[in-house]
């Protein structure tokens, strides 16, 4: 009996889902009405605020235990946030090695859980993704850009940092200069649009399969929308961390 009726909320989810979609329903339409700020980037803040939120109550419940090198038992919201922690940090180690994963860990877990949270609520009737619009994703483009630079700068100087732009080697630094300086600025429009590509792609696919067959058929996609999510969030994290190793290590060139 139970199961039936998880089932019939499931279907009605993901039937009115596409209805949803098709009338361009969203919860913040007034509020973009009387303020003329975009639906995206509201639900930006909100997936800003949910973070936050998330993370006062994660320091509460530190405080609260007597030993924080003990997990709790069995399935608990602590043990969730420390299970990704350790998930990025070990991402982190592999790449940029135990010197720096540390130091960079923050802002790479920061990076990931907000691009993967803005991807799932977009799956959520009401809610719309703020990753399926170009300006924010090259809005966090931008932010890893600016950040590996200046992480470039302050590890290695930014004499030397600037310097490895023309290769090893001072007379081919003239065919090199160009192309490396081109590509440096090629990286953040690479990281926005592959993210804002595959983001508005996945949800297209979704709500017009959704409209085609309202009942069944978007349950598999559901779960497939949350996988591409999750990838989505994961390369753009993986690329962030070889960028910020190139930068550390130019010194190498």
């Amino acid at each position: 009996m139970i199961n039936k009726f998880i089932m019939s909320i499931l279907i009605y989810t993901f039937s009115i889902d596409s209805v949803l979609a098709s009338n361009g329903f969203s919860f913040f339409s007034k509020i973009t009405e009387y303020t003329n700020i975009p639906a995206h980037t509201i639900t930006l803040f909100l997936v800003a605020i949910i973070l936050i939120v998330f993370g006062f109550l994660y320091r509460i419940k530190i405080r609260m235990v007597n030993n924080v090198v003990l997990p709790d038992r069995g399935f608990s919201f602590r043990n969730i946030v420390e299970m990704y922690g350790q998930f990025i940090y070990n991402q982190c180690k592999s790449i940029l090695g135990d010197k720096y994963a540390v130091k960079y860990f923050p802002f790479i877990a920061t990076i990931f859980i907000v691009i993967l949270f803005s991807n799932l609520i977009g799956i959520i009737p009401g809610f719309v993704p703020p990753t399926q619009y170009l300006n924010t994703t090259f809005a966090l483009s931008i932010f890893v850009f600016i950040y590996y630079n200046y992480v470039g700068c302050k590890e290695v100087g930014i004499f030397n940092y600037l310097k490895h732009f023309a290769g090893p080697l001072w007379y081919f630094s003239i065919l090199i200069l160009p192309v490396e300086i081109l590509s440096n600025f090629v990286r953040p429009i690479s990281l926005a649009l592959r993210l804002r590509g595959n983001m508005f792609g996945d949800h297209l696919v979704l709500s017009k399969f959704s409209e085609f067959v309202p009942a069944l058929l978007p349950i598999p996609l559901i779960i497939l929308a949350i996988l591409i999510s999750f990838i989505q969030a994961y390369i753009f994290m993986i690329l962030t961390m070889v960028y910020i190793n190139l930068a550390i290590t130019c010194n190498d060139h």
